[in-house]
């Protein structure tokens, strides 16, 4: 069994997609209708734009979905996915590859929550940081000692777990870890503590724009990050997505789920190789491959 696995906001490079766009005329019809959609030249800002535009959220997220799901249509015969997950950003590049939502559908849907997420990043300073090296029991409990908003937010892989939060809470949490052992406590470069209570602005923004949403029955099941499980009901995983935002991002659990079901093999289909690191963890000599046209 085959499973197909797609990237969140980090991967992101310059020239990312081009060569999708040189070679193939679906993927070219599809980047220019994503330019339509978006009403901007994003597709400019992929193949040429410097790092500091491609970090911003409004273009990260869109960028990285496509990428992912223009390769993913690109592949044709050859893509033929037993289960699929993403992670974060990446669920909804999933959604797309498994058939659950149109690409058109999909596209605006990351482009509402990157400009809801953005909205709620300003709203009050926060952020989130890495801490290596600890059992995720000992960082949970780190997260309820410490006061202010601090949670879990996305298990990636055994032994890195990033918490999330206002600053002071981090900065608290981050000292505690690595008084109680943690072999690195690292706060990240990014706009906000996403996946966690502070999301609740963009949580319910995103969700009215996911019920107004058709979602099908999809091509095969998704791993979804808020239950690390296999779902194949439209109304289910429409529910699930919602709480994405503000719940954690259960990677590490994913990861060991679709191991558990029988998945014999992955492949990334985006930028980027994290996601397959983040398997190896879990599994040394687990098979895992990057998709290419």
């Amino acid at each position: 069994m085959k499973g197909y696995v797609f990237p969140g906001q980090g991967a992101q490079f310059s020239g990312m997609g081009k060569d999708l766009y040189d070679n193939s005329e679906k993927a070219k019809e599809l980047f220019n209708k994503a330019n339509e959609i978006l009403g901007f030249d994003i597709t400019k800002i992929m193949f040429e734009g410097t790092d500091e535009e491609l970090k911003q959220t409004k273009v990260t997220q869109p960028a990285i979905f496509l990428h992912s799901t223009i390769l993913a249509e690109v592949l044709g015969d050859s893509f033929q996915p037993n289960m699929v997950a993403g992670h974060s950003l990446g669920e909804l590049s999933a959604l797309v590859a498994n058939k659950t939502l149109a690409f058109e559908d999909g596209l605006k849907l990351v482009y509402k929550r990157a400009l809801a997420m953005q909205e709620a990043c300003e709203k009050e300073p926060s952020t989130m940081a890495a801490i290596l090296g600890l059992e995720d029991a000992v960082v949970e409990a780190v997260c309820e000692e410490v006061d202010g908003v601090v949670v879990a937010a996305n298990y990636n892989c055994p032994g890195q777990l990033v918490i999330s939060g206002a600053v002071e809470a981090i900065d608290k949490a981050c000292a505690l870890a690595t008084e109680k052992g943690a072999k690195r406590a690292l706060k990240l470069p990014v706009g906000g503590a996403f996946h966690s209570p502070l999301m609740e602005p963009a949580r319910e923004e995103l969700a009215k724009a996911i019920a107004a949403t058709e979602f099908s029955t999809p091509i095969c099941p998704v791993y979804q990050n808020v239950t690390a499980s296999a779902v194949s009901n439209p109304d289910e995983i429409k529910e699930n997505l919602m709480a994405q935002l503000t719940a954690p991002v259960r990677w590490t659990q994913t990861m060991q789920q679709m191991i558990a079901d029988g998945c014999e093999e992955i492949v990334e289909v985006g930028p980027g190789k994290v996601l397959q690191g983040l398997f190896k963890k879990v599994d040394r000599k687990f098979p895992t491959s990057s998709a290419t046209l």
